[in-house]
C-alpha cells in the first residue's frame, strides 16, 4: 500500500481566475503567460499571427488566444468565462478568464467559485476603480484564499515606482473589508512581458517575484479544510464480477479532512456508525486519503448507503438543519421570488426549498448593505433565508467551500438560477 504515484498526473493543480475592468488587459496577460511559458502549439502561433495581421496589428495580439467567442473578438471584450489549461515543469494550471462588466457578475462568480487564487488587474493609469472593489469583494465572498493585484500597463506610466506605490496604497485602504489570506502586488506590462514570465529590466526598483514564479510557488495545500472529514457519496459501486463479487464501494470526492483505514465513521442522515474497511482508487488501495482526492470507500458493516448520503467522522459532525441563511448570487433574468419554490442541489444531495426572506441586498460597488431595495435581479448578490424539505448536512462556506455551497434550480425550466454560500 502506498499513497504516492509519480509523474505528470500527480503534479499539483492551481486554479486561478483573472478579473479586472474592460481593457485592463486580462486576455493579453493570459496570452502572455501562455506565449512566454511556451504553452502554445506552433499552429496556434501561426493562426494568431494571421489573425493579428488581419486586424492590422503590427505585433501578435495575444488577447486573441483567449477570446474564444466571435462577439468577443469583434468587440475586443470578454463576455463568457473562457477556461485555459497550461502546465510548467512545476505545476498544472487552469485559468478562468472572467468578464469585467457588471452585467456579467454571475459569470465571474461561476469562473471564480473553484479558484485557489485571483488575479485582480488594475490599469496603472486609472488606479483603483469601483470595478476593482467589486471584483475584490466577489473574490473575498467566494473565499478565494490568495489575491494577486497586478498593476498592468506600467509601460504607459514610464515604469515609475510612484505610480505602482500609489495604487498599492489605494488598494490597502479598502483591503480590511476583505476576507482573504494574503494579497501580493506585482507591477507588470502584459503587452511587453515585464514581470509576467521574465523579470523586467525596466523596473529594477521592484525586487519581488514575477507572476509566473508566484503562481508556481504559492502554497495551496493548506487551502483545503483538512480538519473536518466530509465525504458526500456520489455513486455506489457494485461490480458483481467473480473477482469482486461482494464489493460494495461508495465513490465520490473527499470534500474535507483525512480518512484512514480503520477510522470510525458515521453515515448521515441514518446516523449508523461503522469503520472504514478500505480506501481504493482505480489502480491501488490506500492507507489514507484526503481532500480533494476522488476515491471509493468500503465499510465493515452492511449499511444502506446511497447517493446524497454523507460519510463523516463520528466525533466531528457537520451542521444539520432545514433552515439555511446564505449569500446568494442571482443568475437568472427572472427575479428571485420570495416564497418561491426551487430545487436545491448541495453536493450530491438534491432537495426542494422555499425562499422565506431577503435579509439585505449587497451594493457591490460601495460594499454597503442595502436594506431598502430587496428585489434580487440578475447579477445581484443578497443574503437570504430559506427552508428545505429535508435537513442538509453542511459547514459554513467560510469553513469549507465545498460543503458550504449550493445551487438553486428552477424546477420548471431546469435552469440554474442562483449560487449560494451558506453563512
Amino acid at each position: 500500500m502506498n499513497n504516492s504515484t509519480d509523474g505528470y498526473l500527480d503534479m499539483e493543480l492551481l486554479r486561478f481566475t483573472t478579473a479586472g475592468s474592460v481593457d485592463d488587459g486580462k486576455s493579453t496577460l493570459i496570452g502572455r503567460l501562455l506565449y512566454d511559458s511556451k504553452s502554445i502549439f506552433q499552429d496556434q502561433i501561426e493562426a494568431l499571427e494571421r489573425a493579428s495581421k488581419n486586424k492590422g496589428n503590427g505585433e501578435a495580439d495575444l488577447a486573441l488566444l483567449t477570446d474564444g467567442l466571435r462577439a468577443e473578438r469583434e468587440q475586443g471584450i470578454t463576455i463568457d468565462v473562457a477556461y485555459r489549461y497550461f502546465a510548467t515543469p512545476k505545476r498544472k494550471f487552469i485559468i478562468a478568464d472572467t468578464p469585467g462588466h457588471i452585467q456579467y457578475t454571475r459569470n465571474m462568480v461561476t469562473g471564480a467559485s473553484t479558484a485557489n487564487l485571483a488575479i485582480i488587474l488594475i490599469d496603472a493609469r486609472h488606479g483603483v476603480i469601483e470595478q476593482t472593489k467589486r471584483h475584490s469583494y466577489i473574490a473575498s465572498l467566494l473565499q478565494i484564499p490568495h489575491i494577486v493585484v497586478c498593476v498592468n500597463k506600467m509601460d504607459l506610466v514610464d515604469f515609475k515606482e510612484e505610480a505602482f506605490l500609489k495604487i498599492k496604497n489605494q488598494f490597502k485602504e479598502f483591503a480590511p473589508k476583505l476576507d482573504v489570506k494574503d494579497i501580493d502586488f506585482i507591477p507588470i506590462s502584459a503587452l511587453k512581458g515585464d514581470n509576467v514570465v521574465e523579470r523586467s529590466e525596466n523596473m529594477d526598483w521592484y525586487d519581488g517575484s514575477t507572476l509566473l514564479h508566484l503562481l508556481e510557488n504559492v502554497y495551496i495545500s493548506g487551502d483545503y479544510n483538512h480538519a473536518d472529514a466530509r465525504f458526500p457519496v456520489q455513486y455506489v459501486i457494485r461490480p458483481q464480477t467473480d473477482e469482486f463479487h461482494d464489493y460494495r464501494g461508495y465513490a465520490g470526492r473527499i470534500d474535507g479532512g483525512i480518512f484512514k483505514v480503520g477510522d470510525e465513521v458515521k453515515i448521515l442522515p441514518s446516523g449508523f456508525t461503522s469503520k472504514i474497511k478500505s480506501i481504493d482508487t482505480l489502480n491501488e488501495s490506500l492507507d489514507f486519503a484526503f481532500a480533494p482526492q476522488s476515491v471509493s470507500i468500503t465499510i465493515e458493516d452492511d449499511i444502506d448507503i446511497s447517493r446524497g448520503d454523507m460519510i463523516v467522522k463520528s466525533n466531528n459532525l457537520p451542521q444539520q438543519s432545514q433552515d439555511i441563511t446564505a449569500m446568494i448570487s442571482w443568475f437568472n433574468e427572472r427575479p428571485l421570488q420570495v416564497r418561491g419554490k426551487y430545487a436545491l442541489k448541495h453536493n450530491t444531495n438534491e432537495v426542494r426549498c422555499m425562499i422565506q426572506e431577503v435579509v439585505f441586498k449587497m451594493d457591490i460597488n460601495s460594499l454597503e448593505r442595502n436594506l431598502d431595495d430587496k428585489e434580487v435581479k440578475m447579477n445581484d448578490i443578497a443574503r437570504v433565508k430559506l427552508r428545505t424539505t429535508k435537513p442538509l448536512f453542511f459547514d459554513s462556506y467560510k469553513k469549507n467551500r465545498y460543503t458550504g455551497s449550493f445551487i438553486l434550480i428552477d424546477e420548471v425550466t431546469n435552469e440554474t438560477v442562483g449560487a449560494g454560500m451558506i453563512v
